[in-house]
């Protein structure tokens, strides 16, 4: 921003917000779901259920991403790529359970939580920008980007081991 106001330099700046999809790390919470249900271990192991997070599919941040540096008029401009809705990391669990057909107990460990004073809360966008400026909306949902995301994971899982996710 600061080269964009000293020396007009083409310069936009994209803030993506959680994605998620396929050959995420499994220290990411959706991966680390995942593949503790694929695997049939019987339990989810996670950290808090409570934080919140805009869950965005790779593909509509890569597209977020193509169309800001395709349009002038994102020059200057600081633009957040995020679905602008929210969801705890329980109906993520959820979520991604049911995409599964059924799910495995959760179980919140203290030892993969974060430490108090370092958690966000909750982190959600405000994509007004992005749709303004961009002609961008995230065309994923939610189900559909997790469905695609356990495909990937389901293909692949005896050559994945599960991260240590902290939440």
């Amino acid at each position: 921003e600061s080269f964009f106001h000293s020396f007009g330099s083409r310069v936009t700046t994209v803030r993506p917000f959680n994605t998620y999809g396929p050959r995420q790390s499994t220290r990411a919470i959706i991966p680390t779901v995942l593949s503790q249900a694929i695997g049939g271990g019987g339990t989810i192991r996670v950290g808090s259920l409570w934080p919140r997070r805009d869950m965005t599919y790779v593909s509509d941040t890569v597209d977020g991403f193509v169309k800001a540096a395709q349009r002038d008029e994102s020059i200057g401009e600081t633009i957040q790529l995020g679905t602008g809705d929210d969801v705890s990391i329980a109906e993520i669990i959820e979520e991604a359970c049911a995409a599964l057909g059924g799910g495995p107990e959760i179980v919140s460990e203290s030892q993969r939580q974060r430490p108090e004073a370092s958690e966000v809360v909750r982190l959600i966008s405000d994509n007004s920008r992005a749709k303004e400026v961009l002609g961008w909306t995230p065309q994923v949902d939610l189900k559909t980007g997790l469905l695609q995301t356990s495909d990937w994971i389901r293909s692949r899982i005896d050559d994945i081991q599960v991260g240590e996710y902290v939440v």
